[in-house]
C-alpha cells in the first residue's frame, strides 16, 4: 500500500469533505485488495507483526505451512498462535534473522524463516523505532532433506562397502570355532593332563572364546549401524523407559562399584518412540558412561521436558574429551577404548535422529562428560534448528 498516499491522507483528514472520505476509502480498498492477491500468489510465507509479535497479517502460504486460518490468529502473539516460534528467544527487536526452522503440524517440512524488523519513517536513524517485524517464510523440505541424504551417504559409503565382506567372511567361521573351543574344553577334563597343562589350556580356551564373544558384538553393531530397522512407533512412559533401561544394567554397574542417581522429571507426557531401539541407544549411552570411568565413579541420570522436548541426562565422572573432539565420537569406528568397536555412539546417533530428537554433549578433560537426548514432544508445532555451522560441528 502507498504509504505516501496514507500519510497525506491522515494529514488532511480534518480538512477532508465528508462526501469525500468514501471515494478515499475506495481507493485505500482496492490498493489493499491489490496487494493482498499479490502476497496470496506468491509461494513464500509472508507475516507481518506488530512491536510486541502480535500478528497483523498472514497471506495464505504462511497459513499453509502452519495449518491455520489467518483469520482467526489476527491479534495473537506468535507463541501463541504457533507453539514453539517464539521471536524473542533467537533474536533480539532490532536484529535481521534468518535460521531453518522444522515444522511438525500439519506435515513435516523444513523452513527458511527470515524475520526483518520494520522501522518507523523517521529521517534520522537514531529516532527510529520498531513498529512491527517482516517475516518471510521459504519452503526448503526437498533441499535440506537431500542434503541430510547426502551427508549420511557420504558418512556411511566406507561401512556400507564392507558390510557384506565382514559378515560373510567372519560370521560364518565364528560358529564353527565356538563348537571346536567347546569340544577342546571337554577334553580338558580328561585325566591325561596334568594339572599345570590344564590350567594354561584353560586359561586359551577362556581368552579364544572371549575373543569370540567381542567379534560377535562387533559385527552384530557393524549390521546394526548398516542396515537400521524401521521404527515402530508407540506412546510410551519416558520415566518408565529410563528406568526400566538402569535396572537392566545394574548388576553390570555394581560390579564396578559404581553409584547411580536416579532423578524422574515430574508430569512427562507420553513420548511416541520405538522402545526397542531407543532402550538400545540408552544400553550404549550408559556403557559407554561406566566403560569411561573404569572402576567406581558416579552416574546421575535424570530426566525433563519443556513445551517443545523431552529429555534425559546422563552424566558420568569419567576422564571427558577435548570439546574440540566433541563432533568424532559420532563417527563410525571411531573409539578410545581398547576393545571398543566405535558403533556404540554411532548407532546411538542413527536411532535418536531417526526419531526427530538431537543429542547434545557437554564435557572438558578430566570433568566428565554429559550427554543429553532430546526427543520432540507430540503436541509440539514447531522447532529452530540450530544455525548451520553449529549442525555442521555438531556432526562432526
Amino acid at each position: 500500500m502507498n504509504a505516501g498516499f496514507i500519510d497525506r491522507l491522515v494529514e488532511r483528514i480534518r480538512f477532508v469533505e465528508p462526501a469525500d472520505i468514501g471515494h478515499y476509502l475506495q481507493i485505500l480498498s482496492k490498493e489493499k485488495g491489490f496487494l493482498e492477491t499479490i502476497f496470496n500468489a506468491i509461494l513464500e510465507g509472508v507475516i507481518v507483526t506488530d512491536p510486541k509479535d502480535h500478528i497483523i497479517y498472514m497471506n495464505k502460504a504462511a497459513c499453509t505451512f502452519f495449518g491455520m486460518n489467518g483469520a482467526e490468529h489476527i491479534g495473537r502473539s506468535m507463541a501463541d498462535a504457533i507453539p514453539g516460534l517464539e521471536l524473542k528467544s533467537v533474536a533480539r527487536p532490532g536484529d535481521v534473522l534468518s535460521r531453518d526452522l522444522e515444522v511438525f503440524y500439519p506435515e513435516h517440512r523444513f523452513l527458511n524463516f527470515y524475520v526483518s524488523p520494520l522501522m518507523s519513517d523517521e529521517k534520522e536513524i537514531a529516532q527510529r523505532e520498531l513498529v512491527g517485524r517482516a517475516i518471510i517464510l521459504r519452503d526448503i523440505t526437498e533441499e535440506r532433506l537431500e542434503t541430510q541424504e547426502t551427508i549420511e551417504s557420504e558418512r556411511l559409503s566406507a561401512v556400507t562397502l564392507l558390510a557384506a565382506g565382514v559378515a560373510h567372511e567372519i560370521g560364518n567361521p565364528l560358529n564353527s570355532l565356538d563348537i571346536q573351543l567347546q569340544l577342546l574344553e571337554r577334553r580338558l577334563n580328561k585325566p591325561s593332563f596334568s594339572k599345570n597343562d590344564q590350567q594354561e589350556l584353560a586359561d586359551s580356551v577362556s581368552i579364544a572364546r572371549g575373543e569370540v564373544k567381542r567379534l560377535d558384538q562387533i559385527i552384530t553393531q557393524f549390521l546394526k549401524a548398516v542396515r537400521p530397522a524401521p521404527l515402530e512407533c508407540k506412546k510410551t512412559d519416558f520415566n518408565a523407559l529410563i528406568v526400566e533401561a538402569v535396572e537392566f544394567l545394574r548388576s553390570e554397574v555394581e560390579d564396578r562399584g559404581i553409584t547411580v542417581d536416579l532423578f524422574p522429571g515430574k508430569h512427562l507426557p507420553l513420548v511416541s518412540l520405538d522402545p526397542d531401539q531407543f532402550r538400545q541407544a540408552l544400553y550404549n549411552v550408559i556403557r559407554n558412561s561406566f566403560q569411561a570411568m573404569g572402576s567406581k565413579g558416579h552416574l546421575r541420570i535424570g530426566t525433563a521436558c519443556d513445551d517443545s522436548h523431552v529429555w534425559v541426562s546422563i552424566g558420568d565422572t569419567g576422564g571427558g574429551i577435548d570439546p574440540a573432539r566433541g563432533g568424532t565420537i559420532f563417527q563410525p569406528y571411531y573409539t578410545t577404548k581398547e576393545n571398543g568397536s566405535g558403533l556404540g555412539l554411532h548407532i546411538v546417533q542413527r536411532i535418536v535422529r531417526a526419531h526427530g530428537g538431537e543429542i547434545m554433549i557437554q564435557s572438558a578433560m578430566g570433568q566428565g562428560m554429559l550427554f543429553t537426548i532430546r526427543l520432540p514432544r507430540d503436541d509440539r508445532r514447531v522447532r529452530f534448528l540450530p544455525p548451520i555451522t553449529e549442525e555442521r560441528d555438531s556432526q562432526g
